[in-house]
C-alpha cells in the first residue's frame, strides 16, 4: 500500500513538472510577434508619467510572453500629421535599433490616425496599423468644443490657455517638454471635417459604409481595430461620470469621445463593454470586473498577428 502510495505521488509530481514545463514553453512565446510593437498614445496622453504608464500594465504583459514593445511619445496635443511625422522618427529609430524590417503599430484615440499616417507615408515600414478607440471619421465632443470655440474667438483663446496649461503639466510630468504643442491643430484633425479631409488623404482602411469594415490589407499593411461601447462601467473611476456626460452627446453607441462606428477601421474585431479609458486600462486599471480584462485583448490581438506571421 504504501508502496503504491508513493508511486502515485510520484507520478502526479512528475505530471505537475511537465504542466510547469509546459506553461513555461507557451507563457513565453504567446505574444512574441515577428516585428517589434510600438504603442501609441492619444490627445493629452504620455508615454509614462510618475511612474505609470498611459497604456496601463500592458507593455509588461506583452513582454512577458515575448513581444518586443516600445512606447511612442508624441506630442500631447497636435495636428495628426506633426504627431505622425514625430512618430515616423521613431519607427526609424527602433528599427536601426532592432534590425527589424517592420513595426505593428497600435494607436489609441488619436493615436489611430497618427499611426495611420506613418502607414500611410512609409507603408514599407509597417506590418499593421490597430486603432483602439480611434478617432478615424472624427469624433462628435470634437465638433461641438469646435462649435463653442470657432477658430479667432475669444472663447477659443481662453479653451487654448487651459489646453496649453494641461500640456505644459503632462510633459512636466513625463519628459515630453521638447515637443511642439498645438492644442487648436489637435481639436481641428478630431473633428469631423478634419476627419474626412485627413483621409483623403490616409483613407486605407476606413470604412466605405457607416458601421461596417474596412479593407483588412492595403498595400501590404493590415489593418485592424476595436474599440469600447459603455461610458460608466466602474463606479470607483472618477473618469467614468465625466465620461457618461460626454457620451450623451452622440446618439448612438460609443465610449464617451468617439462613436463605434466613427473608430472602425479595417478588419473590426469586436465592440467592448469599455469607456475611452478603460481601453488603454485607465484609470490604474478600473474598469468593468465582469467584462474582458482590456489587457487580455491586447495579449489576444499580439498572438493573432503573431500567427499571422508579423
Amino acid at each position: 500500500m504504501i508502496g503504491f502510495v508513493r508511486r502515485a505521488l510520484r507520478g502526479l509530481a512528475f505530471a505537475c513538472a511537465s504542466l510547469a514545463l509546459l506553461h513555461s514553453a507557451h507563457a513565453g512565446t504567446y505574444t512574441q510577434t515577428r516585428y517589434p510593437i510600438v504603442l501609441v498614445h492619444g490627445l493629452f496622453g504620455f508615454d509614462s508619467a510618475l511612474g505609470v504608464d498611459y497604456f496601463y500594465g500592458i507593455p509588461e504583459a506583452l513582454r512577458r510572453d515575448g513581444a518586443k514593445v516600445y512606447v511612442a511619445q508624441v506630442s500631447a496635443a497636435n495636428s495628426t500629421e506633426v504627431r505622425g511625422e514625430q512618430l515616423l522618427a521613431q519607427v526609424k529609430n527602433i528599427l536601426a535599433l532592432t534590425g527589424a524590417q517592420k513595426v505593428n503599430l497600435i494607436g489609441h484615440s488619436h493615436g489611430g490616425p497618427t499611426t495611420r499616417y506613418v502607414a500611410g507615408v512609409a507603408p514599407q515600414l509597417v506590418a499593421s496599423v490597430t486603432s483602439v478607440g480611434g478617432v478615424n471619421r472624427g469624433s462628435r465632443v470634437a465638433d461641438i468644443l469646435r462649435g463653442v470655440a470657432p477658430a479667432g474667438s475669444v472663447s477659443e483663446s481662453v479653451a487654448n490657455t487651459a489646453a496649453s496649461a494641461l500640456v505644459t503639466l503632462i510633459n512636466l510630468v513625463s519628459g515630453g517638454s521638447r515637443l511642439p504643442q498645438m492644442p487648436t491643430a489637435a481639436l481641428d484633425s478630431l473633428t469631423t471635417a478634419g476627419s474626412a479631409k485627413f483621409n483623403q488623404r490616409f483613407g486605407a482602411g476606413v470604412p466605405t459604409s457607416g458601421c461596417g469594415n474596412g479593407a483588412e490589407l492595403v498595400n501590404g499593411v493590415r489593418y485592424y481595430s476595436w474599440t469600447g461601447t459603455r461610458t460608466l462601467t466602474n463606479v470607483l473611476d472618477v473618469s467614468d461620470a465625466p465620461l457618461a456626460l460626454m457620451g450623451v452627446v452622440f446618439g448612438e453607441a460609443n465610449d464617451g469621445l468617439v462613436s463605434a462606428c466613427s473608430s472602425r477601421l479595417g478588419k473590426h474585431l469586436g465592440d467592448y463593454s469599455q469607456n475611452h479609458l478603460d481601453e488603454v486600462n485607465q484609470f490604474l486599471g478600473l474598469r468593468d470586473w465582469f467584462a474582458t480584462d482590456p489587457v487580455t485583448v491586447y495579449r489576444d490581438h499580439a498572438n493573432r498577428l503573431k500567427n499571422l506571421g508579423l
